[in-house]
């Protein structure tokens, strides 16, 4: 059971990081840089919009594994 509760810990941090990356990226992109770099900017966004969603299914896998 405590390593079930340590991969929860992991998933739940691995979510915050990928939201708080996402978060700082959006406001990068509100700066208004310049072009080139707030195309940039929407590629990471997009790329962390993934990595979120991806550690959110993590999460809700390991979650549903310890209800279980």
């Amino acid at each position: 059971m405590d390593v079930l509760n340590l991969e929860l810990a992991r998933a739940r941090q691995r979510v915050k990081r990928a939201e708080t990356s996402l978060n700082h990226a959006k406001e990068m992109l509100d700066a208004e840089c310049g072009v080139g770099i707030n195309l940039a900017l929407c590629s990471r966004i997009r790329s962390e919009k993934q990595r979120v969603a991806e550690a959110r299914k993590r999460l809700m896998k390991i979650a549903s594994t310890a209800s279980a």
